[in-house]
C-alpha cells in the first residue's frame, strides 16, 4: 500500500512537530519543512526535529517558505503551519509577518496551484476576532476589526484561501486555533514563560491586573482535530447564499472551523492551577493591558462537532499537569 504524502511547514513548531508525529504513526508519509528562524529558542526546535528524524516515514528539508520555487512537488495534502507567530511582537518587528504570513502563504498556495493537490489545510487563529464582544466566537460572525497585524495578516490568509479555492478549484480548510498549551510548546506563551519565572522566583507579569479569559486548547485535542479534518475535503456549493447559509462556508471549496476547548478559563485561575501543579506560589505583577490583546477568546465549536464528531475537551487542570512534568523533566528541574 503506497503511504499518501502530506507536506507540513512549520514541522519544527509546536504544532507542526506534534501533528507529525501522530500522522506517521497513522502511515502517513510525512515531508517536512521549516527554516529554524530564531524568534524563540531554536534547540527546541532542533530537539523537536531530532525526535521526529528517528521516526520511520519523515523527511526533513530547512527551507524559507518566501522564496519562490522552494516547494516544487506533489503532495496529497498540504498543512501550512509555517507562520511568524506573536501578537506582541508583530507591533515591533511588522515586516517579518509580511514575508512569512503573506509571501509565504502566497508561495503555498501557488504550489497548490501547479501541483494539485486533495486537500489544504492552513492555521488561522482565534485573534482574527479581534474586537468582538459577542461570545462563544463563531466563524458566522464578522472578523473585520483585528487589533493587531499578526491577526489582520492571518484574516489576509483566509481571504487568500478563498480567492485560490474559487479560481483553482483548491479545497482549503483555514483552522482558527485558540491559544493552543501543552508538552514541547512556545516558551514565547504565557503558560511556558510563567513556568519559568515561578520556578526561578522571578515575577510574572500579569496583564490588565488579571482580568482577562483564554480559551486554552490543549496540544492533543488540537492535532486530533486536524488529523480528523484532513480527509473531509470542502466541495463546492453552487447554492451557497450568503444571507442564509454559514459564512464559514462558501459557493467555492473552502472552509474554516475554530477549534478551540469551548471553555474560557479565567487569567487568575489559570495561574492558580499552574501553581498548584508547580508546587510555588507566583510573584504576581499586575500590569496594564498590553497593545494588541483582547480581553476574553471563547469558541463556538458546533460546526466541527458536527462534521467530525469532535470537540476538544482537556481540561486546563489535566492539560497544565501534564505540561509542568514535562517542562521539569526536558529542563531537569529539580523542586
Amino acid at each position: 500500500m503506497v503511504k499518501e504524502k502530506i507536506l507540513i511547514t512549520g514541522v519544527a513548531g509546536f504544532v507542526g512537530f506534534s501533528l507529525a508525529q501522530v500522522l506517521i504513526n497513522e502511515s502517513y508519509s510525512v515531508v517536512g519543512i521549516d527554516n529554524l528562524n530564531d524568534y524563540y529558542d531554536k534547540e527546541l526546535k532542533i530537539n523537536r526535529l531530532n525526535q521526529l528524524r528517528d521516526m520511520d516515514g519523515f523527511i526533513f528539508f530547512n527551507k524559507d517558505l518566501k522564496n519562490k520555487n522552494e516547494l516544487d512537488s506533489l503532495f496529497d495534502y498540504v498543512i501550512n503551519l509555517a507562520a511568524q507567530a506573536g501578537v506582541r511582537y508583530s507591533i515591533e518587528n511588522p515586516f517579518a509577518y509580511l514575508d512569512s504570513n503573506l509571501t509565504g502563504f502566497l508561495n503555498i498556495l501557488e504550489t497548490c496551484r501547479r501541483y494539485p493537490v486533495k486537500h489544504l489545510l492552513y492555521a488561522s487563529s482565534s485573534s482574527v476576532y479581534g474586537g468582538n464582544k459577542v461570545v462563544p466566537f463563531s466563524t458566522n460572525h464578522n472578523v473585520d476589526h483585528p487589533v493587531s497585524l499578526y491577526a489582520a495578516t492571518k484574516k489576509s490568509n483566509e481571504l487568500m484561501a478563498h480567492t485560490y479555492s474559487h479560481l483553482y478549484d483548491i479545497p482549503t480548510t483555514g483552522l482558527r486555533f485558540f491559544t493552543v498549551y501543552g508538552p514541547w510548546g512556545r516558551p514565547d506563551m504565557a503558560y511556558f514563560s510563567f513556568t519559568k519565572d515561578i520556578i526561578e522566583g522571578n515575577p510574572i507579569k500579569v496583564f490588565n491586573h488579571g482580568k482577562m479569559e483564554r480559551d486554552f486548547t490543549y496540544i492533543d485535542d488540537i492535532v486530533e482535530g486536524i488529523v480528523k479534518l484532513i480527509p473531509l475535503a470542502p466541495e463546492k456549493n453552487s447554492d451557497w447564499d450568503e444571507s442564509v447559509d454559514e459564512l464559514g462556508a462558501s459557493f467555492a471549496p473552502y472552509r474554516v472551523y475554530n477549534i478551540g476547548n469551548n471553555s474560557p478559563v479565567p487569567l487568575m485561575k489559570f495561574i492558580n492551577v499552574l501553581e498548584e501543579k508547580i508546587g510555588k506560589e507566583a510573584n504576581k505583577q499586575y500590569m496594564e493591558m498590553q497593545p494588541g490583546d483582547v480581553l476574553r477568546t471563547y469558541a463556538d465549536v458546533s460546526e466541527l462537532e458536527r462534521d467530525i464528531d469532535f470537540k476538544p475537551s482537556t481540561s486546563i487542570e489535566d492539560g497544565l499537569g501534564k505540561f509542568v512534568d514535562w517542562y521539569k523533566e526536558y529542563y531537569n528541574v529539580k523542586l
